[in-house]
């Protein structure tokens, strides 16, 4: 058999090459936007130049806006720390709140009393506080609050919330001051269980001349723990 001839290969066609390079109306058309755009700038520099006045006058009117917001956010601080200052509740307002509102409440009689860190913690996951904050002698207080409607008429607070507290706020929670607030009542057994694991309870006696005096909660408690290390550090 004779060998098979080689098989031609078919010329490749050529690639016509796209130009990036703009043509003539494009390039025409750049030119003028960016004389247009030179043209423009140097009139708008020009006008400034002309009327230097009215951005003096610009210039005085945003200082002076300036400076009357300053004045009405200084006035609205001062009129809150008077607020936060004179803060009073009575007994029957507590007892209308909601649950969530008596832990805001609490918090803002510490805050009152100068514990300007007090946060309300309260929620879901809590493991026991509703309330934390510094006083100013730099002892850290962990609150739990329990708050019932119908106020001394309703459930006393009994041990098992003691005991809740008495497992976290100090461990979980670094407290030095550990509290349970109500503005209803205890059962017979929390206060000696209270004194044993020092503890602090707050029944609606205490709450009432807390929240309708001025003399903050350390006042009114006793046997609570001297400054730490967390005043001497804050000295």
């Amino acid at each position: 058999m004779s060998p098979r001839p080689p098989a031609r290969r078919r010329p490749r066609k050529p690639v016509a090459r796209v130009s990036t390079k703009p043509k003539g109306p494009q390039r025409l058309v750049l030119v003028i936007a960016a004389a247009a755009g030179v043209a423009l700038c140097l009139a708008v520099g020009q006008w400034l130049l002309d009327n230097w006045w009215l951005l003096a006058v610009l210039a005085a009117v945003a200082a002076g806006a300036g400076g009357l917001w300053l004045t009405q956010w200084a006035v609205s601080a001062r009129w809150e720390w008077v607020h936060v200052r004179r803060l009073r509740y009575k007994l029957p307002q507590l007892d209308r709140l909601h649950h969530e509102d008596f832990e805001f409440a609490v918090r803002d009689l510490m805050r009152r009393d100068g514990c300007g860190d007090a946060v309300q913690v309260g929620g879901a996951g809590d493991n026991g506080a509703d309330v934390t904050a510094t006083d100013p002698l730099g002892r850290r207080w962990v609150i739990q609050c329990k708050h019932r409607q119908n106020g001394a008429s309703g459930s006393p607070v009994g041990t098992p919330d003691l005991h809740v507290l008495n497992g976290t706020g100090r461990q979980l929670h670094g407290g030095d001051v550990v509290v349970l607030v109500t503005n209803g009542r205890f059962t017979a057994g929390c206060e000696p269980l209270a004194k044993s694991q020092k503890l602090h309870l707050v029944d609606r006696g205490t709450l009432g001349e807390w929240a309708g005096g001025s003399r903050p909660l350390w006042e009114l408690l006793q046997k609570l723990p001297p400054p730490g290390k967390r005043s001497a550090s804050l000295s």
